[in-house]
């Protein structure tokens, strides 16, 4: 009964939509949305980081033997994950614009750097959004996976708008950091193992 009940594709659902839950109460209570801002893209940006830290962490540990129930339960909905965190990218980027307000400040501020690499990485994010479900994985075939390697441009897009829009550079590496060791070792991981074949 415990194991169904963790297994259910609700419950990572309600896991994931938590943080959201929250803010729309603080918004119904008359909090302003530029309080949400920061919060919203930090919810996006993590949940992008979980998504693909995964398989490097697994590859790391299945060489040191140590249990990996957690990695592959988490594997399985990485694409919750990455629904997850372009659904908050979304709300952050609707926020971004009630408290801009006027189109024309929306233009005035957008060739800034931390502005543009947030929207391009946003634009990025929706076509992965919408492909990641079974039917596209079928109707894609082998080009799904290759549509879906843009959420590391996504990724360093992110950490671009983060660091820029802020000016502040500690927060966005304690973040980022791990998933670029990361993912270094597991671009080593995979060159090491071509020159053994």
């Amino acid at each position: 009964m415990t194991k169904q009940f963790f297994n259910h594709p609700w419950f990572f659902w309600v896991i994931l939509a938590l943080p959201s839950i929250l803010m729309t109460l603080a918004l119904s209570q008359g909090v302003e949305p530029e309080r949400l801002l920061h919060p919203t893209g930090e919810f996006s940006a993590r949940f992008l980081i979980i998504a693909l830290m995964l398989t490097p962490l697994l590859i790391i540990f299945k060489r040191l033997q140590w249990p990996t129930i957690w990695l592959q339960w988490l594997l399985k909905r990485r694409r919750a994950l990455g629904v997850a965190a372009f659904s908050y990218a979304l709300i952050h980027t609707i926020l971004y614009v009630l408290d801009v307000g006027a189109l024309q400040e929306l233009l005035a501020e957008f060739w800034t750097l931390g502005i543009w690499t947030g929207w391009l990485a946003f634009a990025i994010f929706i076509p992965l959004a919408l492909t990641s479900n079974q039917a596209s994985v079928i109707a894609l075939g082998t080009r799904w996976k290759t549509l879906q390697r843009g959420v590391y441009l996504a990724a360093v897009l992110t950490l671009l708008h983060w660091i820029f829009v802020h000016n502040n550079l500690g927060p966005a590496l304690v973040h980022f950091v791990p998933l670029a060791l990361l993912e270094a070792y597991r671009i080593f991981d995979t060159l090491k193992l071509r020159e053994q074949k």
